[in-house]
């Protein structure tokens, strides 16, 4: 798992670590040394610590006058034994969230697994983001399984356009365009 990184591509466009609104502002990575793991094994030093012992994340975007993030997520969302939104929730969205972010791209092709608890911390960031979306990329299709059966997809937004995108060729303010278009049809056809 050390060997998987986060994208970096973008990096000429934004480093969350040099954003002075984001919740990884000033942060110092080793490049040398993997100081986190999961479950013992140990991951790449670029991911950043939410606080949870099974989830990391990197953000990789964050655009504040458009009032949008992209945000990539490794390892296992837990919320049944360590309730990782609980942790997501707190430490990360609603400092974005404060700082006028309210439309949320969450990339999953390294989300190994999904196991859920209750869907408050859901409701509560879904009712924050009043005219907003948290749009889901490229789960697995079982960790997707899983949101629909806890009806966790109420508030993130799971489709097959969404899961089967290549969003890696894709400029971030393009890859909002592209999701924020497609969520305003589907919204329009209910």
């Amino acid at each position: 798992m050390h060997t998987i990184e986060p994208f970096y591509l973008w990096q000429d466009e934004y480093i969350a670590s040099e954003d002075k609104l984001s919740p990884f502002y000033g942060e110092k990575y080793n490049e040398s040394e993997c100081t986190h793991a999961i479950y013992n094994y140990l991951i790449h030093p670029q991911w950043d610590d939410i606080g949870s012992s099974t989830l990391f994340i990197k953000i990789l975007y964050a655009e504040y006058n458009l009032g949008f993030c992209v945000i990539e997520l490794m390892g296992e969302w837990n919320d049944c034994l360590y309730n990782d939104i609980m942790y997501l929730k707190r430490n990360i969205i609603e400092v974005l969230i404060s700082n006028k972010i309210n439309k949320f791209i969450l990339i999953g092709e390294n989300v190994l697994n999904f196991h859920s608890s209750d869907d408050c911390y859901y409701q509560e960031w879904f009712e924050e983001i009043e005219d907003g979306w948290i749009a889901c990329i490229n789960f697995k299709e079982f960790v997707i399984k899983e949101f629909e059966t806890e009806d966790i997809n109420y508030y993130l937004t799971f489709s097959d356009e969404l899961n089967d995108m290549n969003w890696r060729t894709f400029l971030p303010v393009q890859l909002f365009q592209k999701i924020n278009d497609l969520l305003f049809k589907r919204r329009i056809k209910k």
